[in-house]
Parts: structure tokens; sequence; C-alpha cells
């Protein structure tokens, strides 16, 4: 079982099972709404639990996807593709050891200039396929 939380613990959840390897997203969209890249896992829903729903403010950032941050402390929490059965959960948000790693970046086309990506994950100019 792995806990999370935004800043001031208003909102929580936890997942079940171990966490995959996690992905590191370039996009315009993503870096803008986490201040650098977003680093998250994503998850089947099944294996989440979100308590304090009802305190995260959903923002419709394209007509497939709707990102989650606690509308008090403004914590990205969750990146969620609405015609998936999965959920982006934000690295950050966990308590204690994550036991993962990054394996993979994302529109590494659209990354800032104020940093260098590692050359052992893998990149890719846009999402693989599949």
């Amino acid at each position: 079982m792995h806990h999370a939380s935004c800043l001031c613990g208003a909102v929580t959840f936890e997942v079940t099972g171990d966490l995959p390897c996690g992905d590191g997203c370039h996009c315009v969209n993503c870096r803008k709404s986490t201040g650098h890249f977003l680093a998250s896992v994503d998850l089947p829903r099944n294996r989440v639990t979100i308590t304090g729903e009802d305190n995260v403010t959903w923002y419709h950032s394209s007509k497939k996807v709707r990102r989650g941050f606690f509308k008090k402390c403004g914590a990205t929490l969750f990146f969620d593709p609405l015609f998936q059965d999965w959920i982006g959960l934000s690295l950050g948000a966990f308590d204690g050891p994550t036991n993962t790693t990054l394996n993979l970046y994302t529109y590494t086309a659209q990354k800032g200039d104020y940093y260098e990506l590692e050359d052992h994950i893998e990149q890719h100019l846009e999402p693989p396929v599949g």
C-alpha cells in the first residue's frame, strides 16, 4: 500500500500494490501546471482510492484530459484521461519511499531550456503509441 496527499493533507489517496515505473511529461501544459515537468505513475483506477475528492478542482486541459489539483493548497495531484481506465498520480505527492523510478520522458521537444534530460531514460518527442 502506498499513501499520498496534497500539501495540506485534505486530499489523500492510497494505491494497492507496487507502483510501476513513472514517466516525466515535458509538454507545455504539464510544465505550466506544475512549474517544472510532471513526474507521475499511471495506474488502473481500481487500484486507487481517493479521500477528500470533493476538495479537488478539475481543470479540463483538453476534450480528453482533465487535471486535478487541490483548490486550497494548489497541489497538482492527478492527470485524468477521461476515456481511459487509468489515472496518472503525481509522484511528488507520495509519502515515504515509492520504490520506483522514471523510465520514460515524453514531449521532450517541449522541455524547458533550463534543465537537461537524463540520457539513460527513454525519450520520445510525443508519447509512444501502445
